[in-house]
């Protein structure tokens, strides 16, 4: 699993997945994508549209990481899963707790800090 991230304006960060999060893509992932959204107060967009397979040890990370972004006063959304993926996401209903967008444009408008 390869974690890729960009500073992006107003304090925003994106932060693109690329692989399988699988047990071993999760493991790979975790440290790196908590270190990336959560030891701070952030505004955070996982870019999914590299991810090609999501397990449930992968939704675990995601959501792990997204509470911590709130536990801060911060924000995680996601962004362009491939259909595979966004199936995982409405099947496990992640995808109602933790907003989806399929363009960049939309995710930087939800996630901006007002």
């Amino acid at each position: 699993m390869l974690v890729e991230h960009d500073d992006l304006e107003d304090g925003v960060r994106m932060i693109r997945l690329k692989g399988r999060l699988d047990l071993e893509g999760a493991e790979a992932a975790d440290l790196k994508l908590t270190s990336l959204a959560a030891v701070r107060q952030g505004w955070v967009i996982v870019d999914l549209d590299g991810v090609e397979f999501m397990s449930s040890i992968g939704v675990s990370v995601i959501v792990r990481v997204a509470r911590a972004c709130t536990s801060r006063q911060g924000k995680l959304v996601l962004l362009s899963p491939r259909p595979n993926v966004a199936d995982v996401l409405a099947r496990t209903q992640i995808d109602q707790l933790i907003p989806v967008f399929s363009d960049v444009e939309s995710a930087l408008v939800a996630v901006r800090p007002a």
